[in-house]
């Protein structure tokens, strides 16, 4: 599980008491540095006409300066006690709504229907834990135009491999089931001071923004994932040994499939772009 302070967006942490009263379990580390809050709101640049949803809104750090900058504010958590404190601060304020749920299931796909304007955005801004970053990150993607636009923190060595482009280590199948339907920009880094206490590891920013047309359309959408892991999921052989190992076609299959898609079956997984995993997925027998 990442050490990053919003790990306890998804699951609920231990508590203690003390002597000052009810304090948090060590683990948490909360964003402190206001000048780093200004620069993930910046990302996607809030305006009166759009809808904000915060993932782990914590103890608020992002959560006014969204308040201010957007028409509309829902802010979601699984932790309770997070949730009454930020809802009792934000009670006189109608276009706030603190709400608990669990980012991993929540319905993306409903947040246009909550716009203050028809003619606004839908934008996600929050830290996403290592632990259960990933499932957070494909239900966003997979919400598709439902979400125009992201900016998104996570461990630093996640947001790289999210980010990464073909020919290198660490493109792998997060990379492209993330960048297949959207564009994604690696903005900065934050440094473990940034957050009280600090973590072991460094995190960063991205800016995911939904493609206006998807490369993969929904019929498509789950063969193209199964390739796509099966690729990656021996990286040491070649792609042909890959496909066969991983959708069990045959190794004479895969590798015509391979060649009716253009690409040599020789190749490994990582030096394939975007375009070409959707052509051998189109390729591949079902």
């Amino acid at each position: 599980m990442s050490p990053r302070r919003n790990a306890r967006a998804l699951t609920p942490p231990p508590r203690r008491h003390a002597a000052s009263g009810k304090t948090r379990a060590l683990g948490q580390h909360f964003l402190r540095d206001d000048g780093v809050a200004e620069r993930i709101v910046a990302v996607v640049a809030p305006t009166s006409r759009d809808l904000v949803l915060e993932i782990g809104p914590g103890q608020g750090a992002l959560t006014h300066r969204l308040a201010r900058a957007s028409g509309r504010l829902l802010a979601i958590d699984v932790d309770r006690d997070l949730v009454a404190e930020l809802a009792a601060r934000f009670a006189g304020e109608p276009r706030v709504e603190i709400r608990l749920a669990d980012a991993r299931t929540f319905d993306y796909r409903g947040l246009p229907a909550l716009r203050p304007d028809s003619g606004g955005r839908v934008l996600v801004a929050g830290n996403l834990p290592y632990s259960v970053g990933k499932p957070i990150l494909m239900a966003l993607v997979e919400a598709g135009r439902a979400v125009d636009e992201m900016a998104l923190m996570l461990q630093k060595e996640v947001a790289e491999r999210v980010a990464a482009e073909p020919g290198g280590k660490t493109y792998g199948s997060l990379s492209v089931l993330t960048q297949v339907g959207c564009e994604v920009r690696l903005c900065f880094t934050v440094p473990p001071g940034a957050f009280r206490p600090p973590p072991q590891v460094d995190s960063a920013v991205l800016h995911v923004r939904a493609r206006r047309a998807p490369m993969v359309d929904e019929a498509m959408a789950a063969r193209f994932r199964a390739v796509v892991l099966a690729a990656f999921g021996q990286r040491r052989k070649s792609l042909a040994n890959a496909l066969a190992a991983g959708l069990g076609i045959g190794v004479e299959a895969a590798r015509m499939a391979c060649a009716a898609a253009g690409i040599d079956g020789g190749r490994r997984a990582e030096t394939l772009t975007l375009d070409e995993f959707v052509r051998l997925t189109s390729s591949v027998p079902r």
